[in-house]
This record gives structure tokens, C-alpha cells and sequence, in this order.
């Protein structure tokens, strides 16, 4: 067992994707699948399972990433020691949802790269409530997330900024014109949201339900950007980030209706796993977060 297959095995995880795994690590994809070819064989186990276009690790593969991402540590670590940290080099993967992915972490990127330009970064969109996961199973580095404060005993995280929600219209919507609303405004109103199982539709749904609120109309949605356009169509009134809507609020496309969500605590929170050696190349990323959001 080579150590290049042992990067080349968690850079194809990472990416789930051979064509994208070789352009990463500069290689064809026939060394790429060469090499995860002969990884399994000398394991004797499938690392991953091919689903039409679709490839996935199997449980196999999740346990074996964990050891192969403990090893590549390691000799990271074995290179700081003998080398100075002017230059850094190696891959970093980082997780987010789609929003922090667009709307903050583009800056961070921007900062680190200009400081570190020979580290390979890997970012991966990840569902909100898919990515703790991320981190215990060694698929990520470090994650970000929009979510209540977390706590968690084998995590640490760390809040970054407070993200502030509201309610968005089509400036010709009827309660758009309104300087006040009552919550019989909202009977026989859509709301575009997130899907269920989202943490901050979670708390949009426990806030409304507080205030007596309990038969909303909902069209979901898995994107953000198709909240977005749905509510300048005049769909519905959209639930989301003010970060999300500056753009098209100071065009005037969208406007924020005048009521506040009571007791929607959301931020923006950087996690990694408590276990996880912090390499000279992770610290800079954090630092770099910490300089551009917090």
C-alpha cells in the first residue's frame, strides 16, 4: 500500500468523482482508477460503490477513510515538524451548505489563497444537516454551518456571525405595500422554504406555531436561489437570509415585509472535529475565517 494511494483514495471521496479527483491531483483518470483498483484488491474489499453516474463509498470505504485520513495527517504533521511554514502546501477539504458556499466563504477562499497559493483546496456543498456527519466520518476537514448555537462534546465550534432571516415579497405583493402586519395578514398566504429537516425551517415552523400559527401552505425547496427567484415571480413570500436578498432588495425586486420572527437565533459557526490534529495549513484556513467573517 502506497502512500499516493492512500491520498488518491480520500481526494476521490472527497470529490466522488474520478474525472474531478484527476484534475485535482493532476493525474488522468485512468491512473486515478488504477490506483483505487489496486487499493481494493490488496484490501480485498469494494472501497466504492458505482450507482449509474453516481459513485458512493461503501461502509467499507467510510471505515477506511478514517484510518487513510489519520495517516495523511500524520505526515503532515511529520512534514511541519522538519520544514518551516513560510510555504505551505498539501489539500485542505472544506464542507458548507449552499449559502455559506456562495455568500461568505468566496472572501475567506480569496484570503487564503492569496496567502497560501501551493494549498490545494477541495469544498464540498453538503445539506445543513448532513454535515456534522462529515466531520466524524473524516470526509471533511472543517465545516460551516448555519444553525442555532451547537454544542457538542466530540466537536468544536466556534460562532462566527449572527445571520439575520426575514420575510421577502415581490414589491407588488399585497402585504409588500403594508406598514404593519397582523398574523391574520398571513392566513392563505405561500411560504417558500426550505425542506423539512432543515434547521432554520425548523425554527421558522417552531416560531410561527408560538404564535398561533399552525396551517401555513408551504412550497419547498433544496435551494435557496429558487426561493429566491419564486419570490421575485410573486410565487409566495420567502423565508431567508438577509444575505442572500441584498442584491435584489436594493434593486428593488424583492422587498422585506415588515415583521420580525421572534426568538430566530441563527450564525454562521465553523466546526471541526476535537480529535483532529490542527495542521499549520488547517490553523491558517481558521485564522483566515476568523479574519474575513467573525
Amino acid at each position: 500500500m502506497e502512500l499516493r494511494q492512500l491520498n488518491t483514495f480520500c481526494t476521490v471521496a472527497s470529490t466522488l468523482n474520478f474525472t474531478r479527483a484527476a484534475e485535482v491531483l493532476n493525474y488522468v483518470p485512468s491512473n486515478v482508477t488504477m490506483q483505487i483498483k489496486a487499493l481494493e484488491e490488496e484490501l480485498d474489499v469494494r472501497l466504492f460503490d458505482r450507482l449509474g453516474k453516481q459513485l458512493v463509498l461503501t461502509a467499507a470505504g467510510k471505515r477506511f477513510l478514517i484510518h487513510a485520513r489519520s495517516v495523511l495527517d500524520k505526515l503532515d504533521e511529520a512534514r511541519s515538524v522538519v520544514h518551516d511554514n513560510e510555504s505551505l502546501s498539501g489539500t485542505l477539504t472544506i464542507s458548507a451548505n449552499e449559502v455559506i458556499c456562495a455568500y461568505r466563504l468566496p472572501a475567506v477562499f480569496r484570503r487564503f489563497r492569496s496567502q497560501h497559493p501551493g494549498v490545494r483546496l477541495i469544498f464540498r456543498s453538503v445539506p445543513n444537516q448532513e454535515l456534522k456527519q462529515t466531520l466524524f466520518e473524516g470526509s471533511s476537514d472543517i465545516v460551516y454551518m448555519l444553525d442555532e448555537p451547537i454544542r457538542s462534546s466530540g466537536l468544536a465550534v466556534e460562532p462566527l456571525l449572527e445571520e439575520t432571516f426575514r420575510l421577502f415579497a415581490a414589491p407588488d405583493h399585497p402585504l409588500a405595500r403594508q406598514k404593519e402586519l397582523q398574523l391574520e395578514d398571513f392566513h392563505g398566504e405561500v411560504f417558500l422554504t426550505n425542506e423539512k429537516g432543515c434547521p432554520y425551517r425548523t425554527m421558522f415552523d417552531r416560531s410561527f406555531e408560538k404564535e398561533g400559527i399552525d396551517s401555513i401552505t408551504y412550497l419547498e425547496f433544496q435551494s435557496a436561489e429558487a426561493i429566491k427567484q419564486c419570490a421575485i415571480s410573486g410565487i409566495g413570500i420567502a423565508f431567508l437570509p438577509e444575505i442572500v436578498t441584498e442584491a435584489e432588495v436594493e434593486r428593488g425586486e424583492l422587498v422585506a415585509l415588515p415583521w420580525q420572527i421572534p426568538d430566530l437565533r441563527v450564525y454562521t459557526q465553523m466546526l471541526w472535529h476535537k480529535d483532529k490534529w490542527l495542521s499549520p495549513i488547517l490553523l491558517s484556513f481558521i485564522e483566515a475565517a476568523r479574519e474575513v467573517l467573525a
